[in-house]
């Protein structure tokens, strides 16, 4: 009985960790791989453009609930990044192959 306790707790502690594991990657990990692929984009335009994040969208176009990064890229002055959403920005995420996004 005392080894199939014993699995039991390496069972639950397999379990915490692989949850902390994920819980790091998705709050911290994730975004930074999200900025730093719309930064990509956004260094295309120039080097003083900068990547915005200006909140959460939903595709209404799929019918899903999943929310996704509404990114933005926004010039900045040479010493100092953007850090609003102007008329200047352009919008880099979501389906923005359609006209107005």
């Amino acid at each position: 009985m005392k080894e199939a306790t014993g699995e039991l707790n390496m069972t639950v502690v397999t379990l915490i960790a692989v949850a902390a594991l994920g819980a790091l990657f998705y709050f911290v990990v994730w975004p930074m791989v999200q900025r730093m692929v719309v930064q990509q984009t956004c260094n295309t335009y120039g080097t003083n453009w900068n990547a915005i994040r200006a909140g959460n969208s939903t595709d209404a176009t799929t019918n899903s609930s999943a929310t996704v990064g509404d990114w933005y890229c926004c010039p900045g002055e040479a010493d100092a990044p953007a850090t609003s959403i102007t008329d200047a920005c352009i919008h880099a995420s979501g389906n923005s192959d359609v006209e107005g996004n």
